[in-house]
């Protein structure tokens, strides 16, 4: 048989397609997807739960001219592959290929970088009033969100706003019980009793149908067929939740069957102002293993297949920092029972299930709600509880005014520990976590630390457990460097010297600091001797450390983070508060500039902060500064 989708150069190529044909393609898009797993991990499972719901969309709708956002993007890969990008689709998630999330800079039929959930139907109410406004009033758009993303409050912030809309705006649910892991809270309650009721929904259709036909006039008569027809609507339409935020509400229906997709999508293309589709899909369809275990298979190791036959290929590298951390904070559960953990629909990315299954009641999975976590953390605090927020750097963001106000401003002893702090690789900018040690550091009342290795991680959170004020924590997602030495205890604004040296001083913060010690033994061997510092915190910074690093010839800090407002900013400005010269500095981390996805190794020798990169930084100071060039003090 001859394959369709390679043929596939725009999606208005769908179109006249019949529905085997959309089948076959559908087919295709699944083998395409797992044959992907046996290059390179990937999103996965969620990819394979969407991939009829994107063929009903793009064979309905026009999005040259329409407008379509996918929520949370990683379930993006069956749209780039009927959007022209099929032959490119090898090069996903490698340096200079394809990006995992949808990007506007590949295709038109990108409108943003979405790779944080939660945020589609906000972005597409204002898409609709925007187009509005240009007097684009006949185009459709159309949000696709999942159900794991949709209790977050902006989501609730956008319905409530919606219904101001007369102008045609599709919401499209994708319901499969799941976000990472299973949704938690009252509206996948919700959403699971409306479940339950797809067996109306043809019935719902027909007599709401017939109802809408009642003319509603004054007298008595027409005025009790209206309170029947409410009545009736009451007990039949399961989504009247939505419909209270004005909202019309269609389902649910079967999300794995093109031809009921496409005639839904027909038909509320057709209906004016804001509308509900709620689609049942399953996360992994179509390949058993990712169906049977879609949380596995949300971004699995790389694997070979013989039909339904998995052979998980080894991975290297030892234990993670996400595994030290999770242990360290399991000890602190188990000897101090005010000790909880927070998450936000991250468990298994935290790697927390052992902490969940051990300590239930102390441990909260709240959904895809940051805000409300650090808020809940701050008053479990006021209570007396030491709570961890254990969440991704770049997810914390997200409740940035609750760090401010419930947090900071309260002084709560809140351990906020900032997972994947630093490049994540071939996930990209969105989920690169560069800003928290300038976004933590201004906080009145915090105390922001990373630990050099793994033997840090322990001693850091006894440290932050036992302080009165909040504490931030940040570590990366790579496998964990344990660095043999007699551990110094973790003290408030403390460093520690790892190595002497009188020429110059490298100040790492975080986990280069094993790249320095390399870049060090390098350097000693050409006869520049440099020490090393494991500046561990951030704030308060050690101002003697500084001070002795200033007497040197030359320092280099390093940070896998932002320059603006980081690790090196503080160092400038603690000698700048001491009267001390700092033209002998050089800051290495990430400039203005948001880093593209690629292998870590590959994206921290674009930015000087491999082993290699702060050695040469080190010899171009040395050859400046070394000769007694260097203002004095």
């Amino acid at each position: 048989m001859t394959q369709l989708l390679p043929q596939i150069q725009s999606p208005m190529q769908l179109h006249g397609m019949t529905p085997d044909q959309l089948q076959q393609i559908a087919k295709e898009i699944r083998e395409t997807l797992t044959n992907l797993m046996s290059k390179r991990a990937a999103h996965f499972a969620s990819n394979l739960g969407v991939v009829e719901l994107c063929l009903a969309l793009h064979s309905t709708f026009d999005f040259r001219r329409d407008r379509l956002i996918w929520d949370t993007g990683h379930q993006v890969y069956p749209h780039k592959l009927v959007t022209g990008r099929y032959d490119e689709f090898q090069t996903i998630r490698t340096r200079g290929g394809l990006m995992g999330y949808p990007n506007p800079n590949e295709s038109e039929y990108d409108l943003f970088m979405t790779g944080h959930a939660s945020s589609s139907v906000s972005t597409i109410v204002g898409m609709r009033s925007g187009d509005d406004l240009m007097g684009l009033r006949d185009n459709h758009c159309v949000a696709v969100i999942g159900d794991g993303a949709f209790p977050s409050g902006i989501v609730f912030e956008a319905l409530n706003n919606a219904n101001n809309l007369k102008s045609k705006m599709l919401i499209v649910l994708n319901d499969n019980e799941m976000s990472i892991c299973p949704r938690v809270g009252g509206l996948a309650r919700y959403l699971d009793k409306l479940r339950s009721t797809s067996a109306y929904v043809g019935l719902k259709t027909e007599v709401v149908n017939l109802l809408n036909k009642v003319p509603v006039f004054g007298d008595p008569t027409e005025r009790l067929l209206f309170q029947i027809k409410e009545g009736v609507k009451a007990g039949l339409h399961g989504g009247m939740m939505f419909e209270e935020f004005g909202v019309k509400y269609f389902g649910p229906i079967d999300g794995h069957n093109i031809q009921l997709l496409k005639k839904y999508l027909k038909m509320v293309r057709e209906v004016d102002g804001p509308v509900l589709l709620h689609v049942i899909t399953k996360k992994g369809c179509g390949f058993e293993p990712a169906a049977s275990d879609p949380v596995f298979y949300h971004t699995p190791p790389v694997f070979n297949r013989t039909g339904n036959e998995v052979v998980v290929k080894s991975k290297s590298g030892g234990k993670a920092y996400t595994h030290h951390a999770r242990d360290a904070i399991f000890d602190q559960m188990k000897h101090n029972s005010r000790v909880t953990v927070i998450t936000a629909a991250m468990c298994q990315g935290n790697a927390l299930e052992p902490v969940r299954e051990a300590f239930p009641d102390r441990f909260f999975d709240v959904g895809i709600c940051e805000s409300h976590a650090v808020a809940f953390a701050a008053g479990q605090a006021k209570s007396g509880m030491r709570p961890i927020v254990d969440i991704y750097s770049t997810f914390l963001q997200r409740s940035y005014d609750q760090i401010f106000q419930e947090v900071c401003l309260q002084n709560l002893p809140v351990v906020f520990m900032m997972d994947r702090g630093g490049l994540t690789g071939p996930d990209g900018p969105t989920h690169h976590g560069t800003f928290d040690i300038g976004y933590m550091r201004i906080f009145p009342n915090m105390v922001v630390m990373a630990p050099g290795d793994a033997n840090d991680l322990g001693g850091m959170l006894d440290f932050a457990l036992s302080h009165s004020s909040p504490c931030a924590m940040r570590y990366p997602k790579e496998s964990a460097v344990e660095i043999a030495r007699e551990l110094q205890p973790v003290e408030l604004g403390k460093s520690e010297l790892m190595r002497s040296g009188n020429d110059g001083t490298i100040l790492a913060y975080g986990i280069q600091l094993v790249e320095a010690l390399a870049a060090a033994d390098e350097l000693a061997a050409e006869g520049i001797d440099v020490a090393v510092v494991n500046a561990r915190f951030s704030k308060p910074i050690d101002r003697e450390m500084v001070r002795a690093a200033i007497a040197t010839n030359f320092i280099v800090t390093v940070e896998e983070g932002m320059l603006m407002g980081g690790f090196g900013s503080a160092v400038l400005e603690t000698a700048n508060e001491m009267g001390l010269a700092t033209n002998h500095v050089r800051r290495l981390g990430i400039p203005d500039m948001f880093v593209e996805h690629g292998e870590r190794d590959e994206l921290l020798a674009d930015l000087l902060l491999d082993k290699n990169g702060i050695a040469q930084s080190c010899r171009e100071l040395a050859a400046k500064f070394l000769n007694g060039s260097r203002v004095e003090h």
